[in-house]
């Protein structure tokens, strides 16, 4: 039975299929998305899905340039595609989703590398993305609107 709201995790699964996809035969971008999308009834659950996606392609080598800097000592390259593709992810959502607290986004990357890659990839993911959240932070350039967006925002907890 088809459901009408797609959960956001599985959005991003999809996302991640699709990316995986264009990544091994570098076409089709479009029949990718209709072909893995079109089980997905909801309007917004696609463009939600479509924006993703078009924005880690539109923005890879920005987000690759962020990915080297954090691994200095390792290339781009060489990281595994599937941790490659979810940083792209991750980075994409908590730059370029307002609406998304970078938490939510970092998270739900290390629940689906848990699933899709390696046992240590969790870890790896989460330090590069925690290291790049904390220089969107210092540089200002993390732009959140909305209550609880941002840690800030949130109320101290009381001891």
């Amino acid at each position: 039975m088809l459901k009408e709201k797609t959960s956001r995790r599985e959005l991003r699964v999809k996302a991640l299929q699709i990316l995986y996809a264009y990544e091994m035969n570098g076409e089709g971008l479009s029949r990718l998305i209709d072909g893995i999308l079109s089980d997905v009834i909801s309007v917004s659950d696609k463009e939600f899905c479509t924006t993703l996606v078009n924005r880690v392609v539109a923005y890879q080598k920005e987000l690759d340039r962020k990915i080297k800097m954090k691994v200095s000592n390792w290339e781009v390259e060489r990281i595994a595609l599937m941790d490659r593709l979810l940083l792209r992810i991750g980075i994409t959502e908590i730059q370029y989703f307002t609406d998304i607290p970078p938490k939510v986004s970092i998270n739900e990357v290390i629940e689906i590398a848990k699933e899709f890659s390696t046992e240590k990839s969790g870890k790896f993911i989460n330090g590069v993305l925690d290291s790049i959240l904390d220089d969107l932070n210092k540089e200002g350039k993390l732009k959140k609107q909305g209550r609880g967006l941002l840690d800030s925002s949130l109320p101290k907890k009381q001891d």
